[in-house]
């Protein structure tokens, strides 16, 4: 506003047309937020204690960037991926590893090299879906790494063999432990204990 010779020019100043479109838009969604906000689930009002405005509940999906809500959801579904992908690789290893094992038995007579690094652990039929199972410790103890192959009996009260299963550990460095689980068949009701029948470090 300028006064020129007792007359007052009163001068407006016009806004850039996006810097406009974008304060109207600011201002539509400010409502929208604050009216969703305002208001109960039951429809009634929601009161607020003088000068401390209250926020309830959670903003409608409706309200959040239709951007956002595809990039949350692409991530969770790539996370699902990698998960599945990490349960096939891990299940993979152990069915790798557990061929080694009964190929460097195959050729073994007697109770093996190596029974003395071996402990077993049995399960709980509750624990281990229905199955035969146990927890198969095996240390190196030796001096340089080395890969184990173990074969692991049930055996019932009779000293009668229910069950067999073999598992192993590859590239085991000295002084390290691994603890593979040994799954026999279906639990028929019949007590067992599990047993090392062989082991062999090679």
């Amino acid at each position: 506003m300028t006064n020129t010779g007792g007359r007052t020019t009163l001068r407006t100043h016009r806004l850039h047309p996006l810097r406009l479109a974008a304060a109207t838009a600011l201002l539509a969604v400010t409502a929208t937020t604050v009216a969703a906000c305002g208001s109960s689930s039951d429809g009634t009002s929601a009161s607020n204690s003088p000068g401390r405005p209250t926020v309830q509940g959670t903003p409608p999906s409706s309200l959040l960037p239709s951007a956002l809500l595809s990039s949350a959801s692409a991530l969770a579904s790539a996370a699902s991926v990698q998960a599945s992908a990490f349960q096939s690789s891990v299940s993979a290893e152990v069915s790798r590893a557990n061929a080694s094992a009964s190929a460097a038995l195959a050729g073994v007579t007697g109770t093996g090299n190596a029974v003395s690094d071996v402990t077993l652990t049995g399960v709980p039929v509750a624990q281990s879906g229905g199955h035969r199972a146990a927890v198969v410790t095996i240390t190196n103890s030796t001096s340089s790494a080395a890969s184990y192959a173990v074969q692991v009996d049930f055996v019932d009260a009779s000293g009668n063999v229910v069950d067999t299963t073999v598992v192993g550990a590859t590239d085991l460095q000295p002084g390290a432990k691994a603890s593979p689980v040994a799954f026999g068949g279906s639990d028929s009701g019949t007590a067992t204990t599990p047993r090392v029948a062989k082991a062999q470090r090679y």
